[in-house]
């Protein structure tokens, strides 16, 4: 019988959300309830007829973009099909068997998946009230500490740390360790903070950026990232990433969308009105949702039975919430915030159960 290595063996796949039948809404995925920026859409269909040829693996002009948008040097910029395969990569080059991968409670799953890969340890430093704790990451950091993940804002929480404290954890944290910051919903919180601040840490080599085009930039289905990584550590990425990972229609796609920021602020601003509104309306039946700084939700229930009912409801009405049982949040549901009628019905749904 042929059998995989050992720690793959005991490996469980990474887990995905449930999406339900044809006829299921998913609020499950944090897809973007609005289109893809129309430059966008026009700029995929132009390269159709470029199928035939490999993909730049240089990523010229979605590099470009990037570096246009926020200030950065596109040499250091890498591109990933999703942040998830930049993530991949990162860990594949600078962790191994018995290293410390440190996350954070509620951090990006994916991260100890990626972990175990490489037969590293994942570990998870407490979170308070939902939300990261810098001085709880560094209590938690040991001899053993390779890579710290900090998910910013937070998924599943929402929940969103000050740039300030950014700094100061990447002060204290030795120069040993890297520092990744993951702001796949960043451009929600983006008005809040400046984001120059978290790049230029970029700058003392020992910190890397990831950012997605997948929520803000509605191109979940592109499968476009992109990290901002110091050269030396890009170099060792670069060796694992696939050379051509990013299809010819998802790069100039990916490019135009960039391109197209008041397409990208209009969309933040409608989603963030329908998920404040949405998060009212929960919080009036008594239930407690931290204030989200991204494209979901997350509804805390009396328990994890209360949640269990909700649902049940929920999937009666053809409608489909995110279980938080594999982060230890059983009595939780994460909700994306989709058009203003779905989020309607949701809490209706709610409504009829809790009361």
């Amino acid at each position: 019988m042929i059998r995989a290595v050992s720690h793959v063996a005991a490996m469980g796949a990474y887990a995905l959300a449930d999406l339900g039948g044809p006829d299921t809404v998913s609020l499950a995925q944090n897809e973007s309830a609005f289109p893809a920026s129309p430059a966008a859409i026009a700029a995929g269909k132009a390269m159709l007829d470029q199928m035939p040829l490999y993909p730049d693996p240089e990523w010229p002009d979605l590099r470009g973009a990037i570096a246009e948008t926020h200030g950065l040097e596109p040499e250091t910029i890498l591109c990933g099909a999703g942040s998830m395969e930049l993530i991949g990569c990162l860990i594949r080059a600078f962790a191994g068997a018995g290293d410390q991968v440190l996350g954070t409670d509620y951090g990006y799953a994916f991260v100890a998946s990626a972990s175990a890969q490489v037969q590293a340890v994942y570990a998870k430093a407490h979170e308070e009230d939902l939300t990261v704790s810098v001085d709880n990451i560094l209590a938690a950091v040991t001899s053993a500490t390779r890579i710290v993940f900090l998910c910013n804002p937070g998924n599943p929480t929402g929940t969103l740390i000050p740039n300030t404290e950014i700094t100061r954890l990447r002060d204290t944290l030795p120069e040993d360790v890297m520092l990744v910051v993951d702001q796949a919903y960043a451009e929600f919180a983006d008005r809040l903070e400046d984001p120059a601040e978290i790049f230029n840490l970029v700058k003392r080599s020992d910190t890397v950026v990831m950012r997605t085009l997948s929520k803000a930039y509605g191109l979940a289905g592109a499968r476009a990232g992109w990290g901002y990584f110091p050269p030396a550590i890009a170099a060792e990425v670069r060796k694992l990433l696939n050379p051509n990972n990013i299809s010819i229609p998802s790069q100039a796609m990916a490019a135009a969308a960039l391109r197209d920021q008041a397409h990208m602020r209009d969309v933040v601003a409608k989603t963030a009105a329908i998920r404040d509104g949405f998060a009212d309306g929960c919080r009036a039946l008594g239930l407690t949702v931290p204030q989200s700084h991204t494209n979901f939700v997350l509804i805390r229930f009396a328990d994890a039975d209360a949640a269990t009912r909700v649902d049940a409801a929920l999937r009666q009405e053809g409608l489909l919430m995110r279980g938080m049982g594999g982060y230890g949040l059983a009595d939780c549901l994460r909700a994306t915030i989709c058009s203003q009628h779905v989020m309607d019905r949701a809490l209706t749904v709610l409504k009829g159960v809790l009361k």
